[in-house]
């Protein structure tokens, strides 16, 4: 791609009144428009957690969405079309199939709440991954209402411009191919970010009247571009294939990061504490709903007024007394990422709040990390753990004994008794 061709193109567009530059993007109503769309994939999600979502999208709070987007015709006419039921086709297929509706939640619910890039993406391939007849990358577009700085929207004359500018091959319907055209346009963004935004709405209004035919482009060699193009599918792919292979691995692995976070909070809630997720876990799928399903929204602001506010946030599990809201007791998972971090964590609550040296602190490993927790611990730069009342969870034991002491257990008594402290000699 000729950048300095381009960047003549860019600045032309800019300054063309019937541009979308200054249709669309400059337009007020666009920015007052990202509000509400939130709001109303809020009320999407809530839907169908509920199950009043009902099986038609005539009437349903998606269609709200989809119109206030389809509103900007600027850009966005039509944009309700692969929305739309087709009885028919029997796509697309999240008003009839409940657990395809039950994706489609998860996967807005995810997009909504998550602060990080990887999340989003990993969102989306768990999307594509479940295969829902007819729900492909125009849900882009409600995406890019949710994170227009990762999310370029996505529609026919998009793609369009897109081929024409990049010499690609993108094809409608797949969210690999949606995917590729992303890092192309970031590409883009990115070379021409005086003349674009960090909103990539800007670079998708280009495209977009590339496509629709208002900016023609010259004949030129494509080989090239088609070779960068199918380079750029091809990572894509492999990352699709690399984050499947993951999926697999922990799936078939003996527990994960996020389900044994959901056993403390389960147990946690069970034995009358109230149970804090670490705020960015908080989002993750678990058991068909959201990990912190039923936990705290926010910490007592006596353990977040230190300067360790942040870190504090940041630790897996933390049951709290339901009547002082005192910290009973934290829990760190360490299923493979280093153990270091987790007791500095520890190390910050404790000393951080009135009273920590004499709470209960657990690190929550494999029983084949035993060896590493331990090793931890004998640290010189940890010697103040000897003042915690800091111990080793293993997996086993709380896998094994974590409904009986949700029945039968009252406090803290179950939990101690099956945890060891870090001072004991090591088993074998």
């Amino acid at each position: 791609m000729d950048e300095a061709w381009v960047g003549k193109l860019l600045r032309h567009w800019r300054e063309d009144a019937g541009a979308s530059y200054r249709t669309w993007f400059l337009w007020e109503e666009r920015i007052k428009n990202f509000r509400s769309i939130r709001r109303g994939i809020q009320a999407v999600v809530e839907e169908i957690r509920t199950g009043a979502f009902g099986n038609a999208y005539r009437g349903s709070s998606l269609e709200t969405v989809v119109h206030s987007i389809a509103e900007q015709r600027q850009v966005f006419k039509g944009a309700d079309h692969a929305f739309l039921w087709k009885p028919k086709l029997r796509i697309p297929d999240i008003y009839e199939n409940r657990d395809n509706q039950l994706a489609f939640g998860r996967f807005l619910d995810t997009c909504l709440c998550c602060n990080a890039e990887a999340h989003v993406l990993s969102a989306v391939q768990a999307l594509d991954r479940a295969r829902i007849k007819g729900l492909g990358p125009a849900a882009a577009n409600l995406l890019y209402f949710l994170h227009p700085t990762w999310m370029p929207p996505f529609n026919t004359a998009i793609v369009k411009g897109y081929n024409a500018l990049a010499g690609a091959n993108v094809k409608l319907g797949r969210w690999d191919e949606y995917l590729a055209m992303r890092r192309g346009i970031l590409a883009l963004n990115d070379a021409h970010r005086s003349l674009l935004s960090n909103d990539l709405g800007a670079a998708a209004g280009f495209l977009f009247d590339v496509g629709s035919g208002r900016y023609p482009l010259p004949e030129r060699d494509t080989a090239g571009a088609l070779e960068r193009w199918r380079e750029d599918l091809g990572r894509v792919r492999a990352e699709a294939a690399g984050a499947s292979k993951a999926v697999e691995a922990a799936r078939d692995a003996d527990h994960t990061h996020t389900e044994i976070q959901g056993w403390l909070r389960d147990l946690g809630l069970a034995l009358g504490f109230g149970v804090w997720i670490a705020a960015n876990d908080a989002s993750r799928p678990y058991a068909g709903g959201r990990l912190s399903d039923g936990c705290l929204e926010r910490l007592p602001a006596r353990l977040t007024a230190n300067g360790s506010a942040e870190t504090v946030r940041l630790i897996d599990v933390i049951w709290l007394d339901g009547a002082s809201g005192d910290v009973a007791a934290a829990f760190e998972v360490e299923h493979t990422t280093s153990i270091y971090s987790g007791i500095v964590r520890m190390l910050d609550l404790a000393l951080g709040i009135e009273g920590g040296t004499g709470r209960n602190f657990f690190l929550v490993a494999p029983d084949s990390r035993e060896g590493d927790v331990r090793a931890q611990f004998a640290r010189p730069a940890f010697s103040r753990v000897g003042e915690l009342d800091l111990r080793y969870l293993p997996y086993s034991e709380l896998r094994d004994h974590r409904a009986s002491i949700a029945r039968f257990g009252s406090g803290l008594k179950g939990v101690l008794a099956i945890a060891r402290p870090v001072t004991a000699r090591l088993r074998p």
